[in-house]
């Protein structure tokens, strides 16, 4: 029998043993609370609009990325001695109180995520998240690759909590494609003690912040570089998952780079320098095959190593490719000396970069051994993603099903 969705959120949001005993055994199992929206609370609600700010009402184009954050946000304890995840509550945006002593602040034990919330092009009270599942699952193995307790949440119920939020704070969301709410999910250790631990205590929490196009230059090529010591993830550490110190590591490099006139690096690993991700995106390269055979491929480096972070956007391009049919779309090692090799021998059609916040890049020149490796741009295939992606979040395209999810 399919239990009802009230039983189910009982079932889950209720911590106790049960002890059975027949004659030879006695076993004992434990029920952990999990997330559930049921139990959401919004207490008290923000007198904050935004109707007072300025920049939103008569300047959105100045908005610049994660500086103005809407009125409220979303957080949801765990707490092992309380038996797991603790009631989800929205309250209005507040800074956090933890302990000088918690487990985030010394070791690292932060991951988070980066999603949006859309407005229609048709109609302004039809607001749509895209492809959120994704999300939550990347964040429950961030969550898992750092011994974070309750990583086995209900992506489900999750998602609903995020979406109340969303609606509460509809009125953030600017109007207009290219514009967007950006959600940031993110979790944390709160265990307050010092000492090298899993932790028992973290908090989940989502806080959002109106945003328009990532680049100010716009949807404008990005020259590169490849020359730098410093690399961004290895085989058996921390690439796939979106945790802090990914990006931390990364901010020295980026700023020697913009010293010298890139935009961002292309990171690579290894003595063949294969390619990994560049800047803090995905990567792609559109190629006339080197076989003989005239025909296309598009590709992007693969998960397999676990040095690669699994982009929804990524994911999405992929799919994409592959329900157009018209080029090949392979997941492989591609190294700097191949794609300088086929741009030599004019066979590089384009190339591009690929992330929630900027959607799609195109990608100009990279910098490698002492000269650039210049690459056509901006190339049709870059356009066309760059348009799809955005039609489809903005409800402007049919997209496929479960992609564009109404809230």
């Amino acid at each position: 029998m399919v239990q009802s969705s009230l039983h189910r959120h009982f079932l889950s949001s209720t911590a106790r043993s049960t002890i059975i005993k027949n004659r030879t055994t006695t076993i004992t199992s434990t029920i952990t609370r999990s997330i559930s929206s049921a139990q959401l609370t919004i207490s008290p609600i923000s007198t904050d609009s935004p109707q007072n700010n300025n920049i939103l009402q008569n300047n959105k184009q100045d908005l610049q990325f994660g500086k103005v954050f809407s009125s409220h946000m979303l957080q949801i304890p765990y707490k092992a001695s309380s038996g797991g995840w603790q009631s989800p509550e929205i309250v209005p945006f507040q800074d956090l109180k933890i302990s000088p002593a918690a487990s985030s602040l010394h070791y690292g034990l932060q991951c988070f995520e980066g999603m949006k919330a859309y407005k229609s092009v048709n109609d302004s009270n039809d607001i749509r998240l895209f492809r959120p599942q994704l999300n939550m699952k990347r964040l429950s193995n961030s969550m898992d690759r750092l011994c974070m307790p309750g990583s086995d949440f209900d992506h489900e119920e999750l998602i609903d909590c995020i979406a109340k939020l969303v609606r509460l704070d509809k009125d953030w969301i600017p109007t207009e494609e290219g514009y967007s709410l950006y959600l940031r999910p993110t979790v944390i250790s709160t265990h307050p003690y010092l000492g090298v631990a899993a932790p028992d205590e973290i908090l989940l929490y989502v806080i959002t912040c109106p945003v328009g196009p990532y680049y100010t230059s716009g949807f404008a090529p990005v020259r590169l570089t490849a020359e730098t010591p410093y690399v961004r993830a290895w085989p058996g550490g921390t690439g796939a998952a979106k945790v802090g110190g990914n990006y931390a590591g990364s901010m020295k490099p980026q700023k020697e780079a913009s010293e010298r006139g890139y935009s961002q690096i292309l990171w690579t690993f290894g003595e063949e320098h294969e390619i990994t991700e560049v800047g803090a995106m995905n990567v792609f390269f559109f190629l006339e095959k080197g076989d003989g055979s005239k025909g296309r491929e598009l590709v992007t480096p693969p998960l397999t190593r676990g040095d690669i972070l699994p982009g929804v956007t990524r994911q999405s391009i992929i799919d994409l490719s592959k329900l157009w049919g018209e080029f090949d779309v392979v997941e492989r090692s591609i190294t700097l000396p191949e794609v300088r090799k086929a741009a030599s021998e004019g066979r590089l059609i384009e190339a591009f970069g690929a992330g929630t916040a900027a959607v799609v890049t195109p990608i100009s020149a990279i910098e490698y051994k002492g000269s650039d490796i210049v690459i056509p741009a901006t190339g049709d295939l870059t356009q066309r993603f760059f348009s799809d992606l955005m039609g489809i979040q903005y409800g402007r395209i049919e997209g496929p099903e479960g992609w564009s999810v109404k809230i």
